[in-house]
């Protein structure tokens, strides 16, 4: 039997003399391996001329560089490892590594190959993951369904970061694969593609600095042409593999994995939940003023306004982009006292900023950042909340991840305890713990690009960051814009992150734009026709699915702490809870959102019916309350008022009063709904919304859990501050109040 390395006594052994030496790109190498979470493991195999010891990788904490476990120059016998809960075992000729879980399963296999490339198994399972965005179609016939966009599988990935002005919107890549047969793997070093085109086997082929070849044109500058956005040159040490395995068959665990290695998410400010409407083409600050007035009187919920800057469109809030100042042709009025009427009808105000002159901005360099955020702080002091930095697709990617840390530190150091906000178009893995609110770009209105969106909006979820929305009708208005794709869509954005209405003729961007019988500023050479614009319905349809969210602000917000906690996102592929399902596995039309609703966007126009997959368990339609038996395909009828949403048997769900902003308080107790048919489990977690307080420990962590067969809701505090107050316990035609005063109560139902 061949002997083994065998744990930590001889796990930094030097290999006999004899054994031949570990090599890259044909100079001496040398493999390192580390742990990676509690159920990865970090192969660094790197020349021996390298110093940096682990390499350097903005995406990555501290918590992702332990000392290695061992370490290998020569070898001619198989050296073995475990790694937390994992296995790892090392071969040579070529250098082949095998990583099992601890009843020695394989999770993933790799081959260094000489050349400086990387094979790795598949397994006839989905592909998900690469972050968002995807390949962009030639034509309009040619766009592919979204199953195709959510599989990765079939096709080589470029990773090039670009804008894209297509259905799937800008491309932000990230080198993270997500094997739903189990395993995760993330090519942290160097940048290269991901060739998932054979069956059985995927393969990684590494840029080198100066000749690469993306989509077969060879580029010398990475800073020209279709080399834009990758790693600095520094980055580049010829040889040098850095590449994390991760055991994914419990996927909750890889997504904590993740988190720990990339930074946990910070909380947002609640009113970032809140709906947000963006504003394009502006006629002075009373019409600013009057659209907020609008929505209160129209009792459409409302967190935050964004307008567009000049030169993105005829006439924004400033003098032509980049610009700091504000646009005298608007503001009629001294600016500061606009935005305190704003604020006064409790709406936030996000300005659309872009870095100066398109220059690439020296944002690692701290001197310059501070000097660039300084020109912020007039603004910050006139009472702008929140900020919308665009373009940057020439950035590189470590300065990508420098642009939110910039407008997450900017702002603390204006207004020291007060939780800052941006949405970037630009990002990748390791923003989070920035914000790292991402938008899907410059999509087109169209009912295919909607489709699209619940695929990319969920590889991006697994891949990039927990925060991820888009363009509610779409960017570009195209002729298929009417008040039906809008409903759907608005529908779907009420399930997502980011929740935010933006696009080209804005007035329709409007929820109650469709029933306004004009169009508003013209800005295509197709806006909707002014028949489309005479449906009131659109207006009444919207309102309902603003009042949902504003409903789930206790849900969604305990989801955010979720993402801090755990690394789950808010859109969750349907494989993250149930990775035993094979038809869950592969499917990017729906989606839960959270562990226990589960959304299906109808994009079909003229729909009468969606078929919808329940995995197995009970589940309970949200809109009529019937239980149906999952473990199969079931059609739901739909309006056009009705986007289908399930509830899980054992879930626990928080409703709230409805509200027309995050802060209004509420006049009704939290209502709790429980579904029977299972036992479940919810925590409610809750804090001040806006300070960074709940750093300190500074918030309330309520547990519920629900016995089913002793139909018996326990309640109980999960944190040493716990807050008193009322519930409303509701279990179908049941209710119960309960005066709640922070210590466990248990409720029969």
């Amino acid at each position: 039997m061949s002997p083994r390395l065998l744990f930590p006594a001889l796990l930094l052994a030097t290999i006999a003399v004899r054994a031949e030496p570990v090599t890259s790109l044909g100079l001496p190498a040398e493999l390192e391996v580390r742990a990676a979470g509690e159920h990865g493991a970090r192969l660094t195999l790197r020349p021996l001329g390298d110093k940096e010891d682990p390499p350097r990788n903005p995406a990555f904490v501290e918590a992702a560089n332990p000392e290695p476990l061992l370490r290998i120059q020569r070898l001619d016998v198989p050296a073995t490892v475990k790694v937390g809960g994992i296995k790892v075992e090392v071969r040579p000729g070529p250098l082949r590594v095998t990583v099992s879980d601890a009843n020695g399963v394989a999770i993933q296999k790799l081959v260094f190959n000489e050349d400086g490339s990387v094979d790795f198994r598949l397994d006839g399972q989905p592909v998900l993951g690469l972050g968002g965005g995807g390949p962009k179609p030639a034509k309009d016939k040619d766009w592919r369904m979204a199953s195709v966009e959510f599989d990765r599988r079939g096709r080589l990935e470029e990773m090039l970061p670009r804008w894209q002005s297509d259905a799937y919107g800008s491309r932000n890549p990230v080198p993270l694969l997500v094997g739903t047969g189990g395993w995760g793997l993330l090519f942290a070093q160097p940048w290269g593609r991901i060739d998932l085109r054979e069956p059985e086997r995927g393969r990684f082929l590494p840029f080198a600095a100066n000749d690469f070849s993306p989509g077969g044109q060879t580029v010398k500058n990475q800073q020209q042409n279709l080399g834009k956005g990758l790693p600095p040159r520094s980055a580049f040490v010829p040889g040098l593999v850095d590449v994390f395995v991760f055991d994914a068959h419990e996927p909750v665990d890889l997504m904590k994995d993740l988190a720990t290695i990339s930074g946990a998410a910070v909380m947002p400010p609640k009113w970032a939940l809140g709906y947000m409407q963006s504003h394009r083409t502006l006629e002075d600050d009373a019409q600013m003023v009057g659209i907020v007035d609008t929505f209160r009187e129209k009792r459409i919920p409302l967190d935050a306004v964004i307008y567009l800057g000049t030169g993105f469109t005829p006439r924004g809030w400033n003098t032509k982009q980049p610009s700091f100042a504000f646009n005298p042709e608007v503001f009629k009025r001294q600016p500061e006292r606009v935005l305190a009427d704003l604020h006064e009808r409790h709406a936030k105000v996000i300005l659309h900023m872009v870095p100066w002159d398109r220059d690439k901005l020296p944002l690692l360099d701290e001197a310059h950042a501070s000097a660039y955020w300084r020109q912020h702080v007039g603004l910050v002091k006139a009472g702008v909340d929140g900020w919308w930095p665009d373009e940057g697709d020439w950035l590189d990617l470590y300065e990508r991840i420098e642009r939110h840390r910039l407008y997450y530190e900017g702002p603390l150091s204006t207004q020291l305890n007060r939780r800052p906000w941006s949405l970037h178009r630009n990002g990748t893995l390791g923003i989070a713990r920035w914000g790292g609110w991402i938008w899907s770009g410059d999509t087109r209105s169209t009912w295919k690009t909607l489709e699209t969106q619940i695929a990319v909006g969920l590889n991006s979820s697994l891949s990039l960051s927990p925060y991820w929305g888009s363009d509610i009708g779409g960017f570009f208005t195209t002729p298929e814009l009417t008040g039906e794709l809008y409903a759907r869509w608005f529908q779907f954005g009420a399930f997502c992150p980011s929740f935010r209405s933006h696009g080209q003729d804005w007035w329709a961007r409007l929820p109650w734009g469709w029933g306004l019988g004009k169009q508003g500023p013209i800005e295509t050479k197709s806006p909707p026709p002014v028949s489309e614009l005479d449906n009131p319905e659109i207006e009444k349809i919207t309102r309902r699915y603003a009042e949902l969210r504003y409903q789930l602000l206790s849900y969604n917000y305990s989801l955010a702490w979720e993402a801090r906690q755990m690394g789950l996102p808010f859109m969750r592929t349907l494989w993250l809870h149930y990775p035993d399902d094979a038809k869950a596995g592969g499917l990017g039309t729906e989606y839960l959102w959270g562990r226990d609703l589960l959304i299906a966007p109808v994009f079909e126009k003229g729909a009468k019916t969606r078929s919808v997959y329940l995995p197995a368990s009970a589940w309970y339609d949200w809109w009529t309350g019937e239980k149906i038996e999952g473990g199969r395909e079931v059609t739901r009828e739909v309006d056009l008022a009705t986007m289908p949403i399930y509830a899980r048997a054992g879930a626990i769900i928080p409703l709230d009063p409805v509200r027309q902003y995050t802060d209004e308080p509420a006049k009704e107790p939290l209502a709790i709904h429980v579904y029977p048919g299972a036992d479940g489990a919810f925590m409610l977690y809750e804090d001040d919304g806006n300070s960074l307080d709940y750093l300190k420990g500074k918030f309330a962590l309520t547990a519920f859990a629900w016995d089913d067969k002793a139909r018996t809701l326990t309640i109980r505090p999960a944190s040493p501050t716990a807050r008193a107050q009322t519930f409303r316990i509701v279990l179908g035609g049941r209710e119960k109040t309960v005066a709640y005063r922070g210590e466990p109560v248990s409720i029969g139902l």
